[in-house]
Order: C-alpha cells, then sequence, then structure tokens
C-alpha cells in the first residue's frame, strides 16, 4: 500500500495499553479530533478490547463515530451550549453523558428535561487555572435548584498538564464540588498514584475513597513511542542538476542530485505543525533558527532519506512533497517506504498497518 502509514507493533502496543489501564482507577479512555493518528473508530474499539466502561469525545459529531465500536457510555467533553442542535438532541441519548459548564445552560437543560422520556445524563465541569471551561466556586449556589430535573453523573475537572500546585487545586476544587451535591469525580491530567491518595482523603477516615475516573488520552494511545512508526511511500524519483527549475513556484535547483516526490503533504498534516510552547532558552533558539530558515525560503522536511532529514524544495502540496536530495547519496527506488516524522495528534495517515 502505497501513502502515508502509522505501522503498529500491534502486541507491544496492547500490552502497553493494558499496563496503562490497570494502573489508572476508572480510566476513560479519550477518542477525539483526528483519533491521535489511529482514527476514533480504532480507539472506540480499543477502549471496548480494554473494558472500559466509559469513552471520552471532543464534540457531540464524533458520538456517531464511536458508538457503534463502544457498548458504554460516551462523555462529550465539549461544554454544551443550547445553540447546537445535535448536542440537544444528544440529551435525549441514554448512554451519552453531556459536560455543563455554566449555570445558564444547566438551568437551560433542566427545562429541556420535561420533554424527554429520562432525565438527561450531565457532568458539570469546574473552573480550574487552566481558565478554559468551568464553573467558578462562586457559582456552584445556583446549580442545586436544577439537579432535581437532571441526571448527575459527576463533577470533571480539567488541570494544566504543569505540576506546580496541581494536586492542591484539584483537592480544593473537588472539596468544593462534593460539598454542594455527592458524586463521581471525573479528572484529566493527575496521576493516578496521586488520583488514587486524592481519593483516600476525600473519603475521609474509615470511610470508602471517593469515587473517581480519570481520562487519559496522548499518554495512553501515543504513550509507547517504540510501538509506533510513521512511513511514507516514495513516489517518484528525478534527477536534476543544478540551476535547472522545479515545482510549482519554479524554484532553482542549487545543487546536482536528486527530487524525490514523497507521498504526503497538508492533507496529511505534513508542515502544518502546532505553534511551539518555546518553554526552554534551547527551544526558543531552534523556534529562532527555524523561523529564519523558512523567510529565506528553506524548510527541513520531516522525511529521512539514508538517514538524514531533507529539505523541502518548497512548501508541501496537498498529497505529497517535494524533497531535495543533493551530493552524491544514491536516489531512493520508487515505492520504497521511508520514515517520515509526524505529529500523531495533528496527523491524518492513509492506512494503519499492524506489523
Amino acid at each position: 500500500m502505497s501513502g502515508v502509514s502509522l505501522r503498529v507493533d500491534i502486541d507491544r502496543w496492547r500490552r502497553h495499553l493494558a499496563t496503562v489501564a490497570a494502573a489508572t482507577p476508572g480510566i476513560v479512555p479519550v477518542a477525539k479530533g483526528n483519533g491521535y493518528g489511529f482514527g476514533l473508530t480504532r480507539l472506540a474499539e480499543e477502549s471496548e478490547r480494554l473494558g472500559a466502561e466509559a469513552i471520552a469525545v471532543g464534540l457531540p459529531s464524533e458520538v456517531a463515530q464511536v458508538r457503534e465500536a463502544f457498548a458504554g457510555d460516551i462523555v462529550i467533553m465539549m461544554p454544551w451550549r443550547p445553540d447546537d442542535d445535535l448536542a440537544r438532541a444528544l440529551l435525549a441519548d441514554t448512554r451519552v453523558i453531556t459536560t455543563v459548564s455554566r449555570v445558564e445552560d444547566l438551568a437551560a437543560i433542566a427545562a429541556l428535561a420535561g420533554d424527554l422520556e429520562q432525565p438527561p445524563r450531565v457532568i458539570i465541569e469546574l473552573a480550574t487555572s487552566m481558565q478554559r471551561h468551568g464553573l467558578r466556586v462562586a457559582d456552584l449556589a445556583g446549580v442545586s435548584d436544577h439537579l432535581a430535573a437532571i441526571s448527575l453523573q459527576g463533577w470533571t475537572i480539567h488541570l494544566p498538564l504543569s505540576d506546580q500546585g496541581r494536586y492542591v487545586e484539584a483537592e480544593r476544587l473537588a472539596r468544593a464540588a462534593l460539598s454542594t451535591a455527592p458524586a463521581t469525580l471525573w479528572i484529566s491530567h493527575l496521576p493516578a498514584a496521586e488520583a488514587t491518595v486524592l481519593a483516600k482523603q476525600l473519603g475521609g477516615a474509615g470511610e470508602d475513597p471517593a469515587p473517581l475516573r480519570l481520562r487519559v488520552g496522548t499518554r495512553l494511545w501515543l504513550g509507547d513511542p517504540g510501538a509506533l512508526a510513521t512511513v511514507a511511500t516514495v513516489l517518484d524519483v528525478h534527477p536534476v542538476r543544478r540551476g535547472d527549475r522545479a515545482g510549482y513556484r519554479q524554484r532553482r535547483i542549487s545543487r546536482d542530485g536528486w527530487l524525490v516526490i514523497m507521498a504526503g503533504g497538508t492533507a496529511h498534516g505534513i508542515g502544518m505543525e502546532a505553534p511551539t510552547a518555546a518553554v526552554s532558552s534551547r527551544q526558543r533558539l531552534v523556534a529562532l533558527a527555524q523561523g529564519g530558515l523558512q523567510a529565506t525560503g528553506r524548510a527541513l522536511s520531516p522525511y529521512t532519506i539514508d538517514g538524514a532529514k531533507r529539505w523541502f524544495l518548497e512548501p508541501p502540496h496537498m498529497q505529497a512533497s517535494l524533497v531535495l536530495l543533493t551530493g552524491s547519496t544514491a536516489a531512493p527506488t520508487i515505492g520504497d517506504d521511508l520514515p517520515v516524522e509526524l505529529r500523531l495528534t495533528t496527523a491524518l495517515v492513509d492506512q494503519v498497518v499492524e506489523v
């Protein structure tokens, strides 16, 4: 098969999935967006294989892509909004759990509940230092008036990745939520060991631990990079000489060599990197250097040929990329599959191949 492929050492990958699941209390696999490179249906199938009781998707539109492959509950993580017709319709689906992040939206759902056969299943999100979605602690006083109309499935806390003050924040918000109404805690980005301590601490001396579920995405699906490899097929190879022109923009070839046409382009996420976090000084210097090269029309491709990454001739096309191979290096053969570095949270591959 030609194109861009994600090769999976399936036995090793599944051992990793099982290890993470066994070490994570109440694991809720996250399957959203591009499905971490695997696709949503594949992640739903693997979640079913793991025996997970619930799966989390990002958007209402993603529910249909997982429900046939997964038999359990489906949590929609994007907060409900009254102008989303699909989100309103899914309130009637007894397998779907809706996230609510504003008191006015909870009130709107409560008003709609009378038209449903069963109360809609809801988890309420609390605002964290992420400053993204959620009710602040001061807003919790307005929640109680609407709880009778819904089926409260829990409280959700989406923590930042930084571990600075993370546990203290989780404990503070959890206590505020549980004092409003006892329910399961659904938490993201809290290590399993800390979550276990938190559940016991919230349960109190001599009591059962507080019910808690941990959503896991990247660490579950991509946590063993050695089990995964991305490759792209050589589609064509042309000898070129210095001074020749090539590509849409007819750029001049700087040295004799080969023009290698590789499978993969913007449709696969190649050349469409997310902005760098640039936390360290080294990362900032690398970002500056890359920006300077791109300003002169040069960009290093993610394709590795003969052990080294090679330069793009020009920005990637939609489904193919023109890569320069200069000097005395021998040309690859048409049909060869060569390594390509992809960010799997943004990549769309042509096929997932079990090896």
